[in-house]
């Protein structure tokens, strides 16, 4: 009678902390509840509890203690996204769909509030979402904008093969030039620096990113690449 979340953020893995969930199931049972809403279509929707309901699964249980509490879309948003955001290991992508999810929410409630201006309304979302996780309120909107990427290269963020900052100024490429992007990479076999990306976007701004024009730019010898200077770790001993 458990349903996912629509629009789930957060992937559940069938990796070595899922057995270990499974075990302590297996021996203990689940220790904290899951939390649910009714789901109008019958069943339940799970709020909170999805890596928990895949471990009973796997731990061939046919139910688990659950917490039914009404709530309203915003409302289970925020307690979704809240339940999960601060666990180490999310990819960026889980991240930044996550803080996405939670900024709308917010500037939902406070819309229906009419207590502030729109415009400030959201400005203080921004800055509760930040606040909620830990992070800096450009940081959320860094994040948020992992969002505008194609799934590949959203997938080559989160493998640590397209560095965060570069991706950002990626993300303001229209979708039709991030795959011209994509296909450039894999011709120079290289990323885009820092500094190339945010060249990368302004052409695009401007209109003028053309196939060559990105060429020429991927191309070019990165000045960390120039730079680079490697030294033994018994030379640096000496010093430090």
């Amino acid at each position: 009678q458990l349903k996912p979340f629509r629009n789930h953020p957060f992937k559940v893995r069938d990796d070595q902390r899922m057995l270990d969930t499974v075990d302590s199931i297996r021996e203990y049972g689940v220790l904290v509840p899951a939390i649910a809403r009714p789901d109008p279509e019958g069943g339940y929707e799970l709020i909170s509890g999805h890596r928990r309901k895949r471990g009973c699964e796997m731990a061939g249980l046919q139910t688990m203690p659950v917490i039914i509490r009404d709530l309203d879309d915003d409302a289970a948003v925020l307690v979704m996204v809240d339940s999960n955001i601060q666990r180490e290991e999310l990819l960026p992508s889980e991240r930044a769909f996550a803080y996405k999810m939670k900024l709308e929410a917010l500037k939902h409630q406070g819309a229906r509030s009419d207590l502030t201006s729109m415009q400030v309304a959201q400005k203080l979302s921004v800055q509760k979402v930040g606040d909620d996780a830990g992070v800096s309120k450009d940081q959320v909107r860094r994040f948020i904008r992992l969002t505008e990427l194609i799934s590949e290269l959203l997938d080559m963020v989160g493998e640590r093969k397209l560095a965060f900052n570069p991706a950002v100024e990626v993300s303001y490429l229209k979708r039709d030039e991030q795959r011209m992007l994509l296909e450039a990479m894999d011709a120079e076999q290289t990323t885009p620096s820092l500094s190339q990306a945010q060249r990368l976007k302004k052409f695009s701004l401007e209109g003028r990113l053309t196939e060559e024009a990105m060429s020429a730019i991927m191309s070019e010898e990165k000045k960390s690449d120039m730079d680079k200077v490697t030294l033994r770790s018994d030379t640096l001993r000496r010093y430090f």
